[in-house]
């Protein structure tokens, strides 16, 4: 994240924000949701294949290994698109 980023709630969730928000996060009994808007759904849907999405946000199973390298590329293109 570049060093004048924010961190605050926003939709009642934790979020990063830098211009805009650029990842929020939530956490449910089976899933952890992670929401970077529907744009990012769009330009990351080919690795996304293993998750359940829906416009602007990715289901991440509590059983499995968080995807890290994919979220933090999602990070990446949502703050080039800030």
């Amino acid at each position: 994240m570049p060093e004048n980023y924010e961190e605050k709630i926003s939709y009642g969730m934790p979020t990063f924000h830098f211009h805009k928000n650029i990842i929020h996060f939530a956490n449910f009994k089976n899933h952890i949701g992670i929401y970077p808007g529907p744009k990012a759904i769009v330009a990351f849907k080919d690795q996304l294949t293993d998750y359940k999405t829906s416009i602007g946000a990715i289901q991440l199973p509590v059983d499995q290994p968080l995807p890290v390298q994919l979220i933090k590329k999602i990070v990446q293109y949502n703050l080039q698109n800030a």
